[in-house]
């Protein structure tokens, strides 16, 4: 059985996560995408790799994702990024670390660059979303759909089965947290997964977000059947079969 734990953040603010300790050895800290959380099949199979592969594992759920405290619709990427920022510090402290972004999770993960590029050592992305918000889903808003967004503050979207209540101040704040105009510096390995067939991001999202990376060694998988998920059997042995790649030569390089 899983179990998934907390960090209280604020004083009535706590941060669901999920973790395995290695003290003093290299992480996996995976960020899940937007409305997700650590429940997922994702973070569980990367804490099953961890522990197999006796490496330290972190799962961050955003606040007001999941079972975290706060509500959805007050939160956003500055929010988000701050939740992850706080929980790496507290959990995996100085150690080394390797990120893995699902969707949403990769522009959160961008971010983190800030904070801890002394201590990142990969990145792996799967159907990358950053700058989503404006680039993707606010471009798609009919100018009445826009109205209603700004007038009462939020918009009920469906997407298939599930309805996303998105708000006019996370539209703003996306605004703010503009990625794919930097430029990352570090030479680590970068590896965008990419579905041809993703409906939700195009994959030309991955490509952009590959330039920021300037000395990486970089490559995008276009994984030609491929969803925006990204996580059926063969699709996950390929994500994995890289990430113990990245972890290999890490080890050899120290």
């Amino acid at each position: 059985m899983t179990k998934f734990k907390y960090l209280k953040i604020k004083n009535n603010q706590k941060i669901r996560y999920l973790s395995n300790n290695y003290t003093k050895n290299l992480y996996v800290v995976f960020l899940h995408g937007f409305m997700s959380d650590v429940e997922g099949e994702k973070p569980k199979t990367f804490l099953s790799f961890c522990k197999k592969n006796k490496i330290g594992f972190l799962a961050v759920e955003y606040s007001g994702h999941g079972k975290s405290s706060g509500e959805f619709t007050r939160g956003n990427i500055s929010k988000w990024t701050s939740d992850t920022k706080l929980v790496i510090k507290k959990l995996v402290k100085k150690n080394d670390f390797i990120l893995i972004g699902s969707s949403m999770g990769s522009w959160i993960s961008t971010n983190q660059f800030r904070f801890f590029s002394k201590q990142i050592k990969g990145f792996i992305g799967i159907g990358s979303a950053p700058e989503f918000l404006e680039r993707v889903m606010w471009k798609k808003f009919s100018k009445k759909m826009k109205r209603e967004t700004i007038k009462n503050g939020v918009y009920h979207l469906k997407h298939g089965e599930y309805e996303y209540p998105i708000t006019f101040q996370l539209i703003q704040d996306g605004r703010k947290n503009k990625v794919l105009h930097k430029r990352i510096n570090l030479k680590i390995p970068v590896t965008l997964f990419h579905g041809k067939k993703d409906d939700t991001v195009p994959v030309v999202y991955s490509r952009k977000l590959l330039k920021i990376f300037k000395f990486a060694q970089k490559k995008i998988i276009v994984i030609k059947n491929g969803d925006h998920s990204l996580f059926k059997k063969q699709f996950k042995l390929k994500i994995l079969k890289e990430l113990k790649n990245i972890i290999s030569n890490y080890k050899n390089s120290n």
